[in-house]
């Protein structure tokens, strides 16, 4: 019984759909799985020893069930927060490190630092790029319109500038 093979395959399957087709798909699909998933599970769990790792992990899910099914209610929500573990994963990889930062200060500058890299990551945004400029340009760029050096707002910004580029360099040749 390979139940959640089964459903991520349907994730797969709908990854790229609308979030009311995912939720569409999802309650046809998904859901007869896992409430048969959750029967199975009722039925056997007396059939494993108690204190036993198994017994444990059959506990565990039958005490969640319904609270691990609510991403089939909605289809804005993933299967899994593996999005997110991936995205703390320097984080916590880096804790060791961040003892050796020198002070609380030198801490807290990593931190900014592993901020600004995780933002521009999230962006689509080469994080050495991003910070090239931005070291170039930040002290002479008004104080007032510091927030479009966010990784975010930089975007943008570089987009409309290629935009502008790519606009006269069309009215220069023709």
């Amino acid at each position: 019984m390979d139940v959640f093979g089964q459903l991520y395959d349907i994730e797969r399957d709908i990854k790229d759909k609308s979030s009311a087709e995912r939720k569409e798909a999802r309650q046809k699909l998904a859901k007869p799985i896992w409430e048969n998933f959750g029967r199975w599970l009722e039925e056997n769990a007396g059939l494993i020893k108690e204190n036993s790792a198994i017994y444990k992990a059959f506990a565990y899910t039958m005490k969640r069930h319904k609270r691990l099914s609510v991403y089939m209610e909605n289809g804005m929500l993933n299967i899994d927060n593996n999005p997110i573990e991936s995205s703390i994963r320097p984080i916590a990889l880096g804790r060791r490190n961040f003892l050796f930062s020198g002070s609380h200060d030198g801490a807290q500058r990593s931190a900014m630092l592993y901020s600004f890299m995780g933002t521009c990551k999230l962006h689509g945004i080469n994080p050495m790029t991003w910070m090239e400029d931005v070291l170039k340009r930040i002290n002479t760029h008004p104080s007032d319109k510091i927030h479009e050096l966010l990784p975010p707002n930089w975007k943008k910004l570089q987009e409309e500038t290629l935009e502008e580029k790519q606009e006269n360099t069309i009215l220069k040749t023709a």
